[in-house]
């Protein structure tokens, strides 16, 4: 139990902090790469169900941080790399990382995106040892290191 209430404490001050620098972050990468990652959160266990997509995109839209883009774009997003995931999780997985990638020179977009999974993956009350792989994937792409967030 202690495990889950520290991760719930860091999970809220992630959040806490990422709506202080919102506005900063507000660009095509960052948008691409934010969903990249949820999708990939969504997929973790290798395939998305129709409710974890519905539940997943319920998160993004209520997140305080992606509410600097217009909703309809972030689905379109999601929606694009949940279809690549589920028609190949494979090559999927591959283009939603090179996305976040993408983000390497922009350390404090990448943290952001990094925070984002680890907050979507944590908001069922389970972050499962497939969405901290996940994660961790997504720190090895941006040149961060997975024990800065404790993964």
């Amino acid at each position: 139990m202690a495990f889950w209430d520290s991760l719930k404490s860091k999970t809220q001050e992630m959040n806490s902090s990422l709506k202080l620098k919102a506005g900063q972050f507000k660009n095509k990468e960052f948008a691409a790469g934010s969903m990249a990652m949820c999708a990939l959160i969504a997929a973790a266990d290798g395939t998305i169900d129709p409710t974890e997509r519905q539940k997943t995109a319920g998160l993004i839209v209520a997140n305080d941080v992606l509410s600097i883009f217009p909703p309809a774009e972030l689905q379109e997003k999601f929606n694009f790399y949940c279809d690549k995931l589920t028609r190949d999780y494979d090559f999927g997985k591959v283009e939603a990382i090179a996305t976040i990638g993408k983000l390497k020179s922009k350390p404090e977009q990448a943290r952001a995106v990094i925070q984002i999974g680890i907050i979507i993956g944590g908001a069922d009350g389970n972050f499962d040892e497939h969405e901290r792989t996940t994660v961790r994937d997504a720190c090895y792409a941006v040149g961060i290191a997975p024990t800065e967030f404790d993964l």
